[in-house]
């Protein structure tokens, strides 16, 4: 079966659902509402819809063809009359399977072992009983893929595989056996990748940015920096919000290829991705604003190298862990931050300490923004990786499964991480680097060049200094 393209709206008594099934017969369409759960199927086409609130099939509800566009507008009463859907946007929310409803007690505590034997007799008994045509109904209600699942104990035996996993909650591997025949420069655990353990990882990316680190190189740019303060005055377009928040057409069917997943992460888990989701906002805010939304072919190296979840597949986090799993310590964001400023400062074209304050700040108005603009920047994303013939490997291990994640995600957690970021102070003693002794070095050696040439001024020297955040 096939997902068509679809897309919902509402009124104050009803939701709209458009569906694009070209060439197709009509008067074979099905079409079922069981409280919050929607389906239409006519073949090829299946679609399966879980809404936040429920909905009625009644005389106001109607279905109707156009087959010159061959749209399906599906209407569909409010159970409760201007009631507000939540997330009608988010697609791939939409698609995911309804969770399942208990019936009855879970747990039931039995007078004896006969009782237990008793019921097993009756359960049994009334199982044959039932025609064939009832049997297929109950074992299809059965098997409807959404048992309950508990998160799995830790696993403390030994490893039967040097195979380690990565990405996405640990849910990958394999995808860097072959990694030694591919043109990958933004891998930086080399044929190691599959079997290295976390902390080899992250030995490994530390060791390769003390090697790049380039004292001249940011030395350079920190005095000739004319065409960094432009990068810094633009602003991201996606930093304000519009009044009407809708996203495109290609969106749309980014999100409608997304995997349908359900995540089972713990608390620990949880703050974890919300720590790397920071250091991908980050990156791309760095790629962006260096190419002002106007990606280039270096784009995708650009965001692979200043991700370590990326290079190194090394994710938050990256310094001490709060002991409470439900917040977020300043000293988890500090560490965080640490990690991608570093890399800022190493690899790519620009090296700029303001210029790395100024993509912390569009990820603060990403954050409080909320995950749909969230969701914009990773979708902007994934649409750069996926298009790189090589590069791909990283939006199929850690996007996909951030954009159906952040979907679900609190509003409330990012807005909360928006104002603990804007609040928070980097110094630039904690990268590791003697940055404020260089940038001194450097406005010593600019003084000697001015005073040789008369030319010496001091508000030259203070127009050269980074701009504040």
């Amino acid at each position: 079966m096939i997902t068509p393209r679809f897309s919902c709206t509402q009124t104050e008594e009803s939701v709209v659902v458009s569906i694009y099934c070209p060439s197709v017969r009509a008067s074979d369409v099905e079409i079922n509402v069981d409280d919050t759960l929607f389906t239409i199927h006519v073949n090829p086409y299946f679609l399966r819809l879980n809404f936040s609130h429920a909905l009625l099939e009644d005389d106001a509800s109607s279905a109707r063809y156009d087959p010159s566009t061959g749209y399906f507008t599906v209407t569909l009463t409010k159970a409760v009359k201007g009631q507000t859907f939540e997330d009608l946007d988010l697609l791939a929310k939409l698609l995911a399977p309804r969770a399942s409803k208990a019936q009855g007690p879970l747990i039931e505590v039995l007078d004896s072992e006969q009782a237990s034997q008793n019921d097993d007799d009756e359960l049994a008994s009334a199982t044959e009983s039932l025609s064939l045509e009832q049997r297929e109904i109950l074992e299809a209600a059965e098997n409807d893929w959404q048992v309950k699942q508990e998160l799995p104990e830790p696993d403390t035996s030994f490893k039967t595989s040097i195979s380690r996993n990565y990405g996405f909650l640990n849910l990958h591997s394999g995808y860097f056996r072959h990694v030694e025949h591919a043109e990958n420069e933004v891998n930086e655990l080399g044929a190691n990748a599959e079997t290295a353990g976390p902390s080899e990882r992250r030995e490994l990316r530390l060791n390769h940015e003390e090697q790049k680190w380039d004292e001249e190189y940011y030395m350079a740019d920190y005095a000739d920096d004319e065409y960094i303060k432009d990068l810094i005055a633009w602003k991201h377009p996606h930093t304000t919000l519009p009044s009407e928040f809708q996203y495109s057409e290609e969106e749309n069917l980014a999100m409608l290829r997304l995997p349908r997943r359900e995540y089972l992460a713990s608390r620990e888990q949880t703050k974890n991705l919300y720590l790397t989701l920071l250091t991908l906002l980050f990156s791309y805010a760095y790629e962006s604003r260096t190419t002002q939304c106007d990606p280039t072919p270096e784009s995708g190296w650009t965001l692979g190298t200043l991700t370590p979840a990326f290079s190194a597949l090394d994710p938050a986090p990256y310094g001490p862990i709060s002991p409470d799993p439900k917040s977020v310590s300043s000293g988890e964001l500090l560490a965080t931050f640490v990690a991608s400023y570093r890399r800022a400062l190493t690899f790519p074209l620009y090296r700029s300490f303001a210029l790395a304050e100024a993509c912390r700040s569009d990820v603060v108005a990403f954050l409080r923004n909320g995950k749909r603009t969230v969701l914009r920047c990773l979708l902007e994303m994934k649409n750069i990786l996926d298009h790189h013939d090589v590069y791909y490997v990283y939006s199929k291990i850690w996007l996909d499964d951030y954009c159906v994640w952040i979907q679900s995600a609190s509003d409330d957690i990012l807005r909360s991480l928006a104002a603990d970021i804007a609040a928070l102070n980097i110094p630039k003693n904690v990268l590791g680097w003697d940055l404020e002794e260089l940038e001194a070095l450097t406005h010593q050696t600019s003084g000697r060049e001015i005073d040789s040439d008369d030319e010496d001024s001091e508000d030259e020297i203070e127009r050269m200094l980074p701009a504040p955040l």
